[in-house]
This record gives structure tokens, C-alpha cells and sequence, in this order.
């Protein structure tokens, strides 16, 4: 088994955790959520969602957030941004990064953006123009590419057709979202082997949703198939308001764990991230999903 001995992760906990969350918490609460997770080691977090706050409440301060973080050295600040209005705010608020996404699925975008694929795809364009003056990177994610809550099975095809429309318009990688949690492993390991097959040197990322208990099977999937970028949600914390009963992403430091016990570097603290889920589950005021956090100093031990 061929295995990388690195893994990058790009921790998505302050944007696709908290947009889940009913309550509306405070804008230094957030900024110190993405702050304490700059000190573990996390090279790359997305921050924020330039959305309307009409649409995602939790978002509405996206800008002052992003102005207002101690920025770590090293650390990749990402901002996902569904147009070319998002685009110009995140730029101004100083993002290192774009990120942007369109669905596999024709309902979920309509959901999701309120746009048809083909359009978003056209405003995709605009967004690219925008981070090609401000010589920023951006990512093109496309969701429900493993499954989607109101069509059910995705086409890979489709998958592959937009992804090489993203690359074409300028994308510095692309990464595959398993929105609803669908996924299972050999499903996860062909969709990485034909993407690597048809946009080989691309970069790609995995972002994996827990629903139904299968991201980490579905990680060690994705890298037999050659895989080594991947998102996860500290905690386990978030979901998808367009994705009914979507659960939130594999929780980052039970990857971490896994990762490190495999002897794959990660560049993480293990402890400190545990600390900071252990924080943030305090924040929200419910028990979250990831369990490294509640498995106590042996788990610590073992991973060494």
C-alpha cells in the first residue's frame, strides 16, 4: 500500500462549521476561534463565506473578521465566495486565498446559489478575472460529487466535465465535496483515481462530510488512490443548510490522529488541536461529533 508521507489539511471549521449553527456568535468569539486554531500548527483555514447575510446569518461580519485576525506566519486565511460581489469583499478584506464552488447536481446549486450549474460556471469566470488581477489563488469546489440529497446518485462523468471547466477557467486546484455524507470507499478511491487520470499535476482536496460514519474510511481511500490534501472541521463541528441532515466534516484532529498513528506527517500539534475542539464545543454549548477530544492523554501517548 502506497501511502504519502505527508498530508496537507485545510481546516474549514470557522466557514463550513459555524455556518450551521443556529446562534448568531459574536465577531470576537469567532475571531478568536480562527485565531487559536492559527497556533496548532494548521497551515490552511478557511475563515469565512462572502455570502449575503440573508442567506447564511452566521457570515454577516465576514469582512471585519477577516480584517480583525492576528495573522499567524505560514497560515493560509481562505475566504469562499459564491460570485464576483463576494470576490471583490473578500479580496478588500485581504483573503490569501479564493475559494468558490458550484454543485454537481442542478437542484442543489438552485438550492444552494439559486443559479442553474451553467451559470454559476459563467460567474465562476467573473470570479477568476478578479483573482487573477488581485494574483490570488483560488480553488474550485465542486459538491454533492459523490451524492446528492435531492437527485441521489452523481454521475463521476459529471463530476470530471465540471472540474476540467474549472481548471480551464483558471483554477489552481480543485476539490471534491461530499456534501450529504454519502460516500463509501471504493466510490471515494475511483472518483480520486479518474480525476487524477484526467487533470494530472492539478492539485486536489477531499472534503468529507461524517453523516453516515464513513470519512475516515473514505480518507484512507482517497489516499491509496494518491490523495494528500484534505478538509476537516475541528470538533467535527458544522453541516450543510441546503443539504438536509447533512452531519459536519470529519473532525480534524481524529484525522490528525489517524494520520499520525500511520506515520503520515501532518505538520499539527495533536494536543493543542484537541484543545481548541475541546474550546469550541464549549462555544456552542452541545457535545460535538469527533472523539480523539473526549479519548483522553493515551490517545495522546499513542499518536506520539
Amino acid at each position: 500500500m502506497t501511502l504519502p508521507g505527508r498530508v496537507s489539511i485545510t481546516e474549514v471549521g470557522p466557514r463550513d462549521g459555524l455556518q450551521n449553527e443556529d446562534t448568531l456568535f459574536a465577531l470576537g468569539r469567532k475571531v478568536e476561534f480562527v485565531d487559536r486554531l492559527s497556533s496548532t500548527g494548521l497551515r490552511r483555514i478557511e475563515a469565512a463565506s462572502f455570502v449575503s447575510p440573508k442567506a447564511i446569518p452566521q457570515m454577516r461580519d465576514a469582512g471585519e473578521l477577516m480584517r480583525g485576525l492576528r495573522r499567524a506566519s505560514g497560515v493560509t486565511y481562505v475566504a469562499l465566495v459564491p460570485n464576483e460581489r463576494g470576490a471583490t469583499d473578500a479580496i478588500a478584506a485581504g483573503a490569501d486565498e479564493i475559494a468558490t464552488v458550484v454543485s454537481a447536481s442542478e437542484t442543489h446549486n438552485q438550492r444552494n446559489i439559486n443559479r442553474s450549474v451553467a451559470q454559476s460556471l459563467d460567474a465562476i469566470a467573473g470570479v477568476a478575472q478578479l483573482a487573477a488581477g488581485a494574483r490570488l489563488p483560488w480553488t474550485g469546489y465542486i459538491s454533492t460529487a459523490f451524492g446528492c440529497p435531492y437527485e441521489g446518485a452523481v454521475d463521476p462523468a459529471r463530476v470530471l466535465e465540471i472540474a476540467e471547466r474549472l481548471v480551464a477557467l483558471g483554477a489552481g486546484g480543485i476539490a471534491l465535496g461530499d456534501t450529504i455524507g454519502a460516500a463509501e470507499p471504493r466510490q471515494a478511491g475511483a472518483l480520486v483515481g479518474a480525476l487524477r487520470a484526467r487533470l494530472a499535476g492539478v492539485p486536489l482536496r477531499l472534503h468529507f462530510h461524517d453523516t453516515r460514519g464513513t470519512a475516515l474510511a473514505n480518507v484512507l481511500a482517497a489516499l491509496q488512490a494518491g490523495a494528500d490534501e484534505f478538509d476537516a472541521s475541528v470538533g467535527g463541528l458544522g453541516g450543510c443548510p441546503y443539504a438536509p441532515g447533512a452531519a459536519g466534516n470529519v473532525a480534524t484532529e481524529d484525522l490528525v490522529y489517524m494520520l499520525h498513528r500511520m506515520g503520515i506527517e501532518t505538520g499539527v500539534d495533536l494536543a493543542a488541536l484537541i484543545e481548541v475542539a475541546r474550546w469550541i464545543e464549549g462555544v456552542v454549548g452541545r457535545a460535538l461529533p469527533g472523539r480523539v477530544k473526549g479519548a483522553g492523554d493515551g490517545a495522546l501517548q499513542a499518536a506520539g
